[in-house]
């Protein structure tokens, strides 16, 4: 590997001076930030911080190789990294600790998430994309150690798809796919089993991607010796090291308080990765974290006096400081002058955002005085009221959860009572809630013009002599259309490619379409979804396939920490519409037969999970969802891709809708809902019951997340007064949730004459072959008997007793 360092052009020592400079003012401003910010913490005006000083350095090298276009993944330590970007100021670091709510003074998440969680705005006002390509770019930072690292692969294989695939229009996304993906990780969590997935698959996919392993020796208190065999990451990983035969990687190694060799190093990596699409390790050794972990505890308890006192002396600002002296760049009294402004600066811009996050509340502490002013003078309570204004007073200041709290207490004081201060104040409190959860709540979903519920439906068309295909058929030619009209559209997975899926629903497409677009992976579902996601991220629509739901289980985390939460956690500031395709429900054996879907609807709540009962309706959904921004969950029936349809005429058009029921039979004398392939053996009951004398209105569910949104449910229950949730998962999963969508959310208890019913899967998971399913899952003859039941509670004379 050419290790010499590569420079753009000379430049005169005065603007060496002055780049060397700044980035010793950055470095010094990042520090006392975070020294102030652990303060801020002790002191109480924040909950938590988490800080990035031992870092700086390394950090500073990162940011002179990061280029406009380029994306981060990185961890809560890299402040001084956004900091030298100017995508972060002072100002708006404490406005982070002190979780301000206004996006524009708190950019990273409008006080959604703790200090140290980095984001750039990708999304405009109008839910336009920005043009990316101009800005420098941090994907949504999360807490879980890792749980950066599979978004960090589908970030850096956007640049090979843009540079290899022709036909994307890559206008606000890339150049040529000349972008950089930069992931940071801390050395204690290279432990977790998403580094190494990452790590494997990018190393197999060869895209541009550079992590850093920022190496102080410690995860939070266990030193590495307990994390890392040989406790050097790098010296674990030579294998991965390419050579003349072999692709791999790059794997670097550099002290973290060397200037000079940090700033060859990354120029390096930066140069390597960008023009051959080679991945790199860099593990920066010899950190130092000299507040310890966080605001949580203090690292004296578990390093030795001989540890501090080495990290006192290898501080990284510390050695640069030494590195610029001894060089004649500046002498002792310019850089305590800059220290000094820095520290003025730091200081100022704490006072400011302190200042600029009380002042709505005090103005509205004011109002409230006011309002219990006047409640109090028409009030019997009187008393009561003006203590409550005067404890209001008494806090200096106060925040939001006090202005709440005392004012719902006090409409407590007036209950019964009416008085136009009354009306006034309710009207006031109600308007006050009402926005304050706003500002905690929006954005769950896409809140620009493109939601997935606003997708007009569009039915299937069929010629007069429709041809019955198999299911497969269907979503295969479907997606033969959406491929053929979105370029930017690609799908992968375990055994998509070549074979074209296990159930042929990608049969041929490979060979059309190219490897590229229509791939294989590896066995790794975390970097599966992260591909989606990093991909997503950066303006392409991937379909990334888990081969069967039980085993979505393996990319949980990563769906509900990071793809869920993304719209919520940036304030719809990014969004990465990322289609997950999947299948499941009924077939043999506990792990090709799950039906989790109770915990996914909890889990993934900011996804649409969506449940087609065959493969017309499942294409429909995947042609709506590329019609929308939002990401979505499909979990096609395992046992339909045989099962005869008839094919319809406008395939990649027609639009199944999102968050509505379909009415399947109308009847009158009680509602079942079902989903999925049950619902066909639902279908199959009703015609049993009705030679039983029961006319029963069959309803597919189809979209669980969002449910029923015209609220036809409870519709039919005005008319037939009885509830069935007939369910695959187990015992109070989905059906409990459908039950509260029904009978809380929609008001449908007011309408019942029998108590509402729930039959499910029993409680373990479902036995292997067709015997295990009939006595694991609810089968004809349980819908049978267990509508039967209710009907015979109802009216037994009618309906006697059956066993």
């Amino acid at each position: 590997m050419n290790t010499d360092p590569k420079t753009s052009s000379e430049i005169s020592f005065d603007d060496f001076k002055s780049q060397i400079l700044n980035d010793y003012r950055v470095a010094v401003t990042s520090r006392e930030c975070s020294l102030l910010g652990r303060r801020e913490v002790l002191t109480g005006k924040a909950k938590f911080g988490i800080f990035g000083d031992g870092k700086e350095l390394p950090q500073l090298a990162m940011a002179r190789a990061f280029h406009d276009g380029d994306f981060r993944s990185g961890y809560y330590r890299d402040q001084t990294f956004m900091m030298a970007l100017g995508e972060l100021t002072p100002k708006a670091f404490f406005h982070g600790l002190y979780a301000t709510t206004d996006i524009e003074k708190e950019p990273m998440s409008a006080g959604r998430q703790m200090g140290g969680h980095f984001v750039t705005h990708s999304i405009q006002e109008d839910g336009s994309w920005k043009n990316l390509t101009e800005q420098p770019n941090s994907s949504a930072d999360i807490s879980c150690t890792a749980g950066q690292m599979p978004r960090l692969l589908g970030l850096a294989q956007a640049s090979k798809i843009f540079r290899n695939v022709k036909g994307i229009d890559q206008t606000n996304f890339s150049n040529n796919g000349n972008e950089v993906a930069w992931g940071t990780i801390g050395n204690a969590s290279t432990s977790e089993g998403h580094f190494f997935e990452t790590l494997n698959a990018a190393g197999v996919l060869q895209v541009p991607m550079v992590i850093s392993v920022w190496d102080d020796d410690y995860g939070i208190s266990v030193p590495a010796k307990y994390h890392t065999t040989k406790s050097d990451i790098s010296e674990v990983l030579k294998g991965f090291q390419r050579d003349e035969e072999n692709e791999g990687y790059e794997i670097l190694k550099v002290r973290g308080w060397d200037y000079t060799a940090l700033i060859h190093t990354y120029e390096n990596a930066s140069d390597i990765a960008r023009e051959e699409h080679v991945p790199i390790l860099i593990h920066v050794t010899e950190l130092t974290q000299p507040q310890g972990h966080s605001t949580s505890g203090s690292h004296e308890r578990y390093k030795s006096a001989e540890r501090l006192e080495w990290e006192k002396e290898n501080d990284c600002n510390k050695r640069f400081k030494e590195w610029i002296l001894a060089n004649n760049i500046a002498d002792e009294t310019e850089l305590k002058e800059l220290e000094k402004s820095c520290k003025q600066a730091v200081r100022s811009a704490k006072k400011e955002a302190w200042s600029e996050f009380l002042a709505p509340i005090i103005a509205t502490k004011k109002e409230l005085v006011q309002h219990l002013d006047k409640l109090a003078a028409e009030s019997s309570n009187k008393v009561f009221i003006q203590k409550l204004k005067n404890d209001l007073i008494a806090i200096e200041e106060p925040i939001k959860k006090n202005i709440a709290s005392i004012a719902r207490t006090a409409l407590r004081y007036v209950i019964g009572e009416n008085t136009p201060s009354k009306q006034n104040f309710v009207d006031w409190l109600n308007k006050y809630l009402a926005n304050k959860q706003e500002e905690y709540s929006s954005h769950l979903y896409n809140g620009y013009n493109q939601k997935a519920t606003d997708v007009k439906a569009i039915i299937p068309q069929y010629d007069d002599e429709a041809e019955m295909v198999d299911g497969r058929i269907i979503v295969r030619d479907n997606f033969d259309k959406l491929f053929e009209k979105y370029p930017n559209t690609l799908v992968f997975g375990e055994d998509v490619g070549n074979i074209g899926d296990v159930n042929q629903g990608l049969e041929g497409l490979q060979e059309k379409y190219g490897e590229l677009r229509i791939a294989d992976t590896g066995i790794r579902e975390t970097t599966i979804v992260g591909q989606g996601i990093g991909l997503a991220l950066r303006g392409l629509r991937p379909i990334a396939e888990i081969q069967y739901l039980d085993y979505i289980l393996y990319g949980l985390q990563t769906l509900s920490d990071d793809l869920a939460t993304l719209s919520y956690r940036t304030v719809g500031k990014q969004v990465a519409p990322l289609i997950i395709r999947t299948r499941g429900h009924r077939l043999e054996g506990i792990w090709h037969s799950g039906s989790q879907m109770g915990g996914l609807v909890h889990l993934l709540r900011g996804m649409n999970i969506l449940v087609p009962r065959n493969m017309t309706q499942a294409a429909g959904f995947y042609n709506t969802l590329l019609a929308c921004n939002e990401p979505a969950l499909v979990i096609e029936s395992l046992n339909g891709y045989r099962l005869k349809e008839k094919k319809p005429n406008n395939l990649g058009n027609y639009r199944t809708p999102i968050g509505k029921v379909e009415t399947i039979k109308t009847g009158k004398d009680i509602t079942v809902l079902s989903y999925g392939s049950t619902l066909r053996i639902v279908e199959q009951a009703a015609k049993e019951l009705m030679a039983l004398g029961i006319d029963v209105e069959v309803i597919d569910a189809q979209s669980l997340l969002p449910f029923d949104l015209e609220h036809d449910c409870v519709k039919s229950l005005e008319k037939t007064n009885r509830l069935l949730i007939i369910d695959e998962d187990v015992p109070g999963g989905c059906s409990a949730y459908l039950m509260q969508e029904i009978l809380e959310k929609q008001g449908g208890y007011q309408y019942l004459d029998s108590a509402p019913q729930t039959l499910t899967a029993k409680a373990h998971r479902p036995a292997y072959a067709t015997d295990g399913d009939y006595f694991s899952k609810p089968s004809l003859e349980d819908i049978v008997e267990k509508v039967y039941a209710i009907m015979h509670e109802a009216s037994p004379k009618k309906f006697p007793k059956l066993r």
